[in-house]
């Protein structure tokens, strides 16, 4: 177990944050570059000094500031891999991994080292020097030598960012597998919204140095409720209506603005703001992959918005397209390459989009495109 909480400052940069993760779990730190993600690792392992806190890794305090306790890095337990693996091009495979043991205990550890590889398909590699490595090869190395010391927790620097994206899945499956079998903690850095959904149990967003939302992480960044986190997420559609009917037997209202009328929930993803009022003013969030586009109005659909538009650009978002449509507001949607072709989509084209209404969610405290 891991835990603790720090305040860190440079000039006029303020870090405050906390964590409390369980053997087993995968604590993310999500947000833009410049957030205080990195910065939180290399403090939990010592790397930097906080000016005030108090961090514990496996039950043992290794930093009070109150108690002026600060145990050095390399008798914390921790294992910390980044995008730059700093693998040892002089050595190979096995010797790399079994570099993080004590000198003493490296030929000892043969058989855990001996797991690991097969562990993380590493098996006729072992006396491969790095440059004869894949980048997919060389991350596995990076993480079986952070694994290999058995670390008390286990800090992830964005490690697969470099990777294309099959090859970031298979490696996420690894190491959720690994988890399973050797629980440790693990605090993870992310600005990878799959990522973050695929290997976390609790996310922290975090901005400019503080912490805007924390939870489980499909209702923190599936359908963000707060303005901030939908802006980092990246919640393509975010609409300003106006509450026009209320049907709370159904828990939906309908929204109207810029010539759309939205039924869209009542209540905003937390559950906790009250139902808003009749002529209330709210922002609506709609995610791109959620609108299906079709050539003519669907007819006996159980999808509740509907809407006519004509597409105004067509732009390359792997892994699809962003399709942008034109319905009195413009609708962002992302498709697949295939539909794309199949449907013969091109730009002045009058199309549908079509979303349920659960695919919705209110919003606080956000001034959408609408507005300006």
């Amino acid at each position: 177990m891991s835990l603790g909480w720090i305040r860190f400052r440079r000039g006029e940069f303020v870090l405050a944050t906390d964590w409390h993760i369980e053997p087993g779990q995968v604590s993310v730190l999500f947000g833009p570059s410049g957030a205080g993600k990195t910065t939180t690792l290399r403090a939990i392992a010592g790397l930097e000094k906080p000016h005030d806190g108090h961090v514990e890794i496996g039950g043992r305090v290794v930093f009070d500031s109150g108690r002026r306790i600060f145990i050095p890095p390399h008798l914390r337990r921790v294992g910390y891999l980044t995008q730059q693996t700093y693998l040892f091009p002089h050595l190979d495979v096995v010797s790399n991994i079994a570099y993080s043991l004590p000198r003493n205990r490296r030929w000892a550890g043969d058989e855990h080292i001996a797991k690991l590889v097969s562990d993380l398909r590493l098996e006729g590699l072992e006396n491969r020097r790095i440059w004869e490595l894949s980048g997919g090869e060389r991350q596995r190395v990076g993480l079986a030598r952070a694994l290999a010391a058995r670390p008390e927790l286990l800090l992830l620097d964005e490690p697969f960012a470099s990777l294309d994206s099959e090859l970031r899945r298979a490696l996420r499956r690894e190491l959720r597998s690994m988890l399973d079998e050797t629980p440790i903690p693990v605090m993870l850095v992310t600005h990878d919204r799959e990522e973050a959904l695929a290997l976390g149990d609790e996310v922290q967003v975090l901005d400019s140095g503080r912490a805007t939302a924390k939870g489980v992480p499909l209702n923190v960044l599936g359908q963000p409720g707060q303005g901030e986190v939908a802006r980092l997420v990246g919640v393509e559609n975010l609409l300003r209506l106006t509450v026009t009917a209320r049907y709370p037997p159904d828990g939906t209202m309908v929204c109207e603005g810029h010539g759309l009328r939205l039924e869209v929930p009542l209540r905003d993803n937390s559950g906790e703001r009250q139902m808003p009022g009749a002529r209330e003013v709210v922002t609506v969030g709609v995610r791109s992959s959620d609108i299906i586009l079709a050539t003519r109005e669907p007819e006996a659909s159980s999808a509740r918005n509907r809407f006519q538009g004509q597409v105004v650009s067509v732009e390359l978002r792997p892994p699809g397209y962003e399709v942008t449509l034109d319905c009195g507001v413009e609708l962002r949607c992302h498709i697949t390459a295939r539909a794309l072709a199949e449907m013969n989509i091109v730009s002045g084209q009058a199309l549908w989009a079509v979303f349920k209404a659960s695919s919705c969610f209110l919003v606080s405290d956000y001034k959408s495109n609408c507005d300006k």
